[in-house]
């Protein structure tokens, strides 16, 4: 082990952190605490599982989600090519089935010659060049030895999942089948609710109880994974402007746009099971039974698996982060994934990648190349190590973080604007990628 890169976490982020240090011909030791020791939210030893949402987002390339997927898949991500391999229908949307997913990656990394895998927990830092990709539900033991090289700016924030049901479950004499302006066909069903059943769901989504954080931690929830219950909060008519959106989805019964529609995406290929999109939540589980078999078609909904929250942990990026993830506190010590700071399952393997790289570089004496920031990758690490310390708050990739593009001012079409920022993203990437 002693001429081994020391990878601690293998999720997304430590997933493609080895594979991408192992096709760099570096030696890795991958360790994962699961299934020995499983978190409050991961229910396998499984390698790359997800717990959240089965969706990596938007496929589209000419979004700021596909783009980076994009510079992934020309890096030679593990996590896209199992992606690839295991996807189930969702629109423009990539899903994936998580048990395909997940025992593709294991498979790939299990096999793989310079990778060894060793299943138990690390409570201590190595005093050794090492990459921490430990997540969002990191241990006490190792969130306790963090907290000692990042100090009183280490950060945390609760998260929530969505529930899962049982697709046999649902009354389809009740929903329809449909995309969002009819991108990706019928992938997704629909549940439709009038004016009346939308206010009755409504009171009783905001009226029910929620599960409440403990005395000596405070609540902070993440604007980009907020729970339903959370949004409907806000304002009557809040969630209908969000995961409960009816435009673009008429329904085929009566030509006409509902007041209100749930969405509910495939979870598996063999379309058993289904998430309600966009509702995460904290309810506690016998009100999210009451509250969501209001939805029209999920009276008799089977739940397989009830929404829940957990704590996520990351660090204050800008005050201890390096721009090639190393933390300024300890140079030989990277982080990878959502811990850095960055939020959602692509994001977290993106920095996963680059710390697989750059640390693989500074295992074999190599020069690390810097991440083009104009790219999505360097727009993710600018969002990083450049964000306002004080009110730091992890991100998604959005066009908002890359830089201003000189020849776009001028060019008031927003998908022109955002054609170029791609054009010049991929082309910076492609150079980027030849350097290595």
């Amino acid at each position: 082990m002693s001429d081994s890169l020391l990878i601690i976490g293998g999720g997304l982020a430590g997933s493609e952190a080895a594979w991408q240090a192992a096709s760099r011909g570096v030696r890795v030791t991958l360790y994962e605490m699961r299934p020995q020791k499983l978190t409050e939210a991961h229910q396998t030893g499984l390698l790359g599982e997800l717990v959240c949402s089965n969706s990596l987002r938007s496929n589209d390339p000419q979004s700021a989600p596909g783009l980076l997927k994009k510079e992934l898949s020309m890096a030679g991500s593990l996590i896209m090519e199992a992606a690839e391999a295991a996807t189930v229908p969702a629109g423009s949307a990539l899903a994936v089935d998580r048990t395909v997913f997940a025992e593709f990656i294991t498979k790939r990394l299990d096999k793989h010659p310079d990778i060894e895998l060793i299943r138990e927990e690390v409570t201590e830092i190595p005093d050794r060049l090492t990459i921490l990709a430990t997540g969002p539900l990191t241990s006490e033991a190792m969130t306790s030895k963090l907290a000692g090289l990042v100090g009183r700016d280490y950060l945390y924030f609760y998260d929530a999942i969505a529930p899962i049901i049982d697709a046999e479950s649902i009354d389809y004499e009740k929903v329809y089948r449909m995309s969002r302006y009819g991108k990706g066909g019928n992938d997704y069903i629909n549940c439709p609710m009038t004016k009346e059943q939308y206010e009755q769901f409504y009171t009783a989504l905001t009226e029910a109880d929620r599960v409440t954080p403990r005395n000596f931690e405070e609540n902070r929830i993440f604007e980009g994974c907020m729970p339903i219950e959370v949004m409907a909060v806000r304002g009557v008519d809040t969630p209908r402007f969000g995961p409960m959106k009816p435009v673009g989805l008429p329904d085929p019964r009566t030509g006409r746009d509902p007041y209100a529609v749930v969405q509910l995406r495939a979870e598996n290929r063999e379309l058993t099971a289904y998430n309600l999109v966009g509702f995460q939540t904290r309810l506690k589980w016998p009100e999210q039974k009451m509250v969501f078999s209001l939805i029209p078609g999920l009276e008799r909904a089977e739940f397989l698996r009830y929404g829940s929250l957990h704590r996520n942990t990351f660090i204050n990026a800008p005050l201890a982060l390096n721009s090639d993830l190393s933390l300024k506190a300890r140079g030989d010590l990277f982080l990878a994934g959502q811990i850095t700071g960055v939020e959602g399952y692509i994001e977290s393997t993106a920095m996963g990648l680059i710390a697989g790289i750059n640390a693989a570089a500074r295992m074999t004496g190599r020069q690390m190349e810097g991440v083009p920031p104009a790219s999505a990758h360097g727009a993710l690490i600018n969002h990083l190590v450049k964000a306002e310390s004080k009110n730091f708050q992890p991100s998604n990739i959005n066009f908002g973080l890359f830089p201003v593009l000189q020849n776009a001012l001028k060019i008031r079409d927003k998908k022109a604007r955002r054609a170029l920022i791609v054009e010049k993203a991929l082309l910076d990437w492609q150079q980027y990628i030849q350097r290595l």
